[in-house]
C-alpha cells in the first residue's frame, strides 16, 4: 500500500466525535493526533486507513465529494468504537472540509441539473488562499463588524439592524462563547478539544442560516492548526485578523445588531444582467488550503465594473497551473481562460452575482468578440485614474460585506527603481508616490516570483501594472499582470500573441522581452526605501500585544503587561496622539490580569467574555487606524 493523505472531514463530524469522548480521553487527544502523522495508507475501494498497533485499524470512507461528511464514514476496529480515542484522533488529524466551497459546488450542480446544463466552471465559489501568505485572497474578504467599523462592542453608530431569527441570535451567542474561550486559550492551549467547540458552534451557525459566521469560525480553526503545527504558510497576523473577524461578527449576531451583510447567503445569488459586453483584463491562479485549485479571469464590464469567471475544483497547485488554459463553460462560447483574458464576450441573458461573478445556465448565450488593449478605451481609463482615488475605491470595495476575495484591481504606470529585500520599489509616474511591488502568489511552481525577480533586474523600466493594493501594508501593490507603457521607453517588448500584456502567474517573461542595455549604461542608483507610516507609528505596540494574546492566550497578555510600570507601553502612544489606542490597550492588559476570588477568597477562573470584548475593541480600533495610514501612504 502506498502512503495517502487523509481526506477532509466535515466540522460537525469531528465535533461530535470529540463530544463523545470521556474527560480522561480528551486529555490524551492532542498527543494521539500527533501520532497520526504519516500513518495514512490507501485501502480498498478508495478508503484511507490508519493503523494503531497490530489490532486497531481506523478506516475513513469519504463520500462522492471526497470528504467525510457522516459519522458512519469513519469506523474503528477497537472495542470502544465509535467513542474511542483512535477514531477521534484520525478525524482530528484530517483537514477541515471547506463547507463553503462544497455547498457552492453542490448548489451549482443542482442549478445546472434544473436548467438542463452541466455545472459551469465559471460559477464555482470564491476560495481563500490560505497557504499563500501575502495573497489578498487569503485575508481580505471579511467585513469588519466591531468598534470603529460601524457595529460591535463599543460602537452604536451606523448600525443597521438585520432581521435575525431567535435561532440565529442563539447561534451567534454560542459562536461568541466558543470564540472567546479559544482566544483566551491561544495557540498554545488551543488544541483539538478547543477547536472542536469552535467547529460545533460553526455547525450550529450553518444550521441557523449563517454561512458567513461559519466560514469565519473555520478560518480560525485552520489558523490554530497551522500555528500549532508551525506551518510554513502561517502568519500570526493572519490568525489575529481571523479572530477579529469572527468575534466581531459573532458579537453583532448575538446582540441582534448585525448589519445587512453579516448573515450572508448559503449560496451565491445570481441576478439577471441582460445583455453584457465584457473585456478580458488578466488571469489569476487560485489556491485553497483544502486542496482546491484553479483560475480566475478578471473582466471589465460597462461603466468600469469588474467581473470574474472562475474555474476552481479539487486538484491543488497542479489544477491551478493547468486551469490557465482550460475551457470556459459560459453560454456556449468556445474560449479558454487564456483567450478570454485577452479577448472579450458579448453575453445575452447574463446572470451576475453581487460580487461581479458571471453565471452560466441554459438561458445564457455568449459570443466571443475582439478584446481591447490596455492602451485603448475603456480599459485605458483604469490607468488614468488618480492613484489615491483608485486605492480608496479598491479598499472600500474589498471591505464591503458582499465583497469578493479582496480589494478591487488597481491600474497604474510605474518606473521600476530596483529590488529591495523581498519586494521591488517603483515610483508611480507623473509625480506619484513610491510603491512596493510584492509577489501576489509566492508558490514556487507559479511564475509570479520569477517574473518579479526579472523585472527587478531592469532599473528604470517603465511598466503598466494591474494588481491589488495590499490593505495591510503601506503603499504596496501585488501585481497580477503587466504591459508596456504606451509611447514610453524603455519598456517591455512583448510577443504579438500576448496582445500587449503578460499574466504574471502564467506567462514567463524572458530576456528578449526587456529593452537591451547599452554598452555604457550607468550603474543602478541605490534603491530608496520610502517612508512607511505603519512601521514608524507606535501602533506596533498594540499589534504586538494583540498577537501575544493570540499566540499565548490570556495568560501571556497578563504576563507581558506586568512590571514596575504597567502604563509605560502606552506612553509612546499618547505622545503620538493615539490616546484611544493607549486606553484600549491598557484596558486589555488590566482585564487579562484580573483575578477574581470567590466568597472564601479563593482564586477562580475569570470569564473570557469581558476579556474577549476588550481584545476585540482594541483589535478593531487598530485595524481602522492602520487602514487610515495605509490610505495616506498612497498620497
Amino acid at each position: 500500500m502506498s502512503t495517502a493523505s487523509l481526506p477532509p472531514v466535515a466540522p460537525e463530524v469531528l465535533a461530535e466525535a470529540v463530544e463523545a469522548l470521556t474527560a480522561r480521553l480528551r486529555k490524551k487527544l492532542d498527543a494521539a493526533v500527533a501520532e497520526c502523522a504519516g500513518k495514512a495508507t490507501e485501502g480498498a475501494d478508495g478508503t484511507v486507513e490508519v493503523r494503531f498497533g497490530e489490532d486497531t485499524l481506523v478506516t475513513l470512507a469519504p463520500g462522492p465529494s471526497g470528504a467525510v461528511t457522516e459519522a458512519g464514514q469513519a469506523v474503528c476496529s477497537c472495542l470502544l468504537a465509535p467513542r474511542c480515542l483512535h477514531r477521534t484522533a484520525v478525524l482530528g488529524a484530517a483537514p477541515i472540509a471547506d463547507a463553503e466551497v462544497s455547498a457552492e459546488v453542490e448548489a451549482e450542480a443542482s442549478d445546472a441539473a434544473a436548467e438542463g446544463a452541466s455545472p459551469a466552471a465559471g460559477q464555482v465559489g470564491a476560495l481563500s488562499v490560505e497557504p499563500v501568505p501575502g495573497s489578498t485572497a487569503a485575508s481580505g474578504s471579511g467585513s469588519e463588524s466591531g468598534p470603529g467599523s460601524g457595529s460591535g462592542p463599543g460602537s452604536v453608530e451606523d448600525v443597521v439592524a438585520a432581521s435575525l431569527t431567535p435561532a440565529q441570535t442563539r447561534a451567534g451567542a454560542a459562536l461568541w462563547q466558543a470564540a472567546s474561550e479559544a482566544l483566551a486559550a491561544g495557540v498554545t492551549a488551543g488544541g483539538t478539544v478547543v477547536q472542536a467547540e469552535l467547529l460545533r458552534a460553526a455547525h450550529t451557525a450553518r444550521l441557523a442560516g449563517l454561512p458567513r459566521a461559519e466560514a469565519a469560525a473555520l478560518r480560525v480553526v485552520r489558523g490554530l492548526r497551522n500555528a500549532r503545527e508551525q506551518g510554513r504558510g502561517q502568519r500570526l497576523s493572519d490568525l489575529t485578523a481571523a479572530f477579529r473577524e469572527l468575534l466581531a461578527g459573532a458579537f453583532a449576531l448575538a446582540s441582534g445588531a448585525a448589519g445587512p451583510g453579516a448573515v450572508g447567503g448559503a449560496r451565491r445569488a445570481y441576478e439577471k444582467g441582460g445583455s453584457l459586453r465584457v473585456l478580458g483584463l488578466c488571469r489569476e491562479p487560485v489556491l485553497s488550503a483544502t486542496g482546491y485549485g484553479g483560475v480566475t479571469t478578471h473582466l471589465l464590464g460597462p461603466g468600469g465594473a469588474f467581473h470574474t469567471v472562475s474555474d476552481v475544483r479539487p486538484g491543488g497547485i497542479g489544477r491551478a497551473k493547468g486551469a490557465g488554459t482550460a475551457s470556459v463553460a459560459l453560454g456556449g462560447a468556445v474560449l479558454d481562460h487564456a483567450g478570454l483574458a485577452r479577448g472579450g464576450l458579448l453575453i445575452a441573458g447574463a446572470t451576475v452575482s453581487a460580487d461581479g461573478r458571471l453565471g452560466a445556465g441554459r438561458s445564457v448565450r455568449a459570443t466571443p468578440v475582439r478584446g481591447a488593449a490596455w492602451s485603448e478605451e475603456p480599459v485605458a481609463a483604469l490607468f488614468a485614474r488618480p492613484v489615491r482615488e483608485a486605492v480608496a475605491a479598491a479598499l472600500d470595495a474589498g471591505a464591503e460585506p458582499a465583497g469578493g476575495t479582496g480589494p478591487e484591481l488597481l491600474g497604474c504606470d510605474v518606473e521600476v527603481l530596483g529590488a529591495a529585500e523581498d519586494h521591488l520599489v517603483a515610483r508611480v509616474l507623473d509625480g506619484g508616490p513610491l510603491v512596493r511591488l510584492r509577489v501576489a502568489h509566492p508558490h514556487p511552481e507559479l511564475a509570479h516570483t520569477a517574473n518579479l525577480r526579472r523585472i527587478g533586474g531592469h532599473p528604470g523600466l517603465l511598466l503598466r501594472v494591474l494588481g491589488r493594493p495590499d490593505p495591510d501594508r503601506a503603499a504596496t501593490l501585488r501585481p497580477l499582470a503587466v504591459a508596456p507603457v504606451p509611447g514610453a521607453s524603455p519598456t517591455l517588448r512583448l510577443p504579438e500573441e500576448w496582445l500587449g500584456r503578460a499574466d504574471l502567474g502564467y506567462d514567463r517573461l524572458q530576456g528578449d522581452h526587456f529593452p537591451r542595455l547599452g554598452a555604457g549604461a550607468a550603474a543602478p542608483a541605490p534603491v530608496p526605501g520610502g517612508p512607511d507610516p505603519l512601521a514608524d507609528a507606535p501602533l506596533w505596540r498594540v499589534r504586538r500585544l494583540l498577537e501575544t494574546g493570540v499566540a499565548g492566550g490570556r495568560r501571556a497578555v497578563a504576563e507581558a503587561s506586568r512590571g514596575a510600570d504597567r502604563a509605560a507601553p502606552a506612553v509612546p502612544l499618547r505622545r503620538a496622539g493615539l490616546t484611544g489606542a493607549a486606553e484600549l490597550a491598557e484596558g486589555l492588559a488590566a482585564e487579562a490580569d484580573r483575578r477574581p476570588r470567590d466568597s472564601f477568597g479563593r482564586l477562580v477562573d475569570a470569564s473570557s467574555d469581558a476579556y474577549a470584548r476588550a481584545w476585540l475593541a482594541s483589535a478593531v480600533h487598530l485595524e481602522a487606524a492602520e487602514r487610515s495610514l495605509v490610505l495616506a501612504s498612497w498620497s
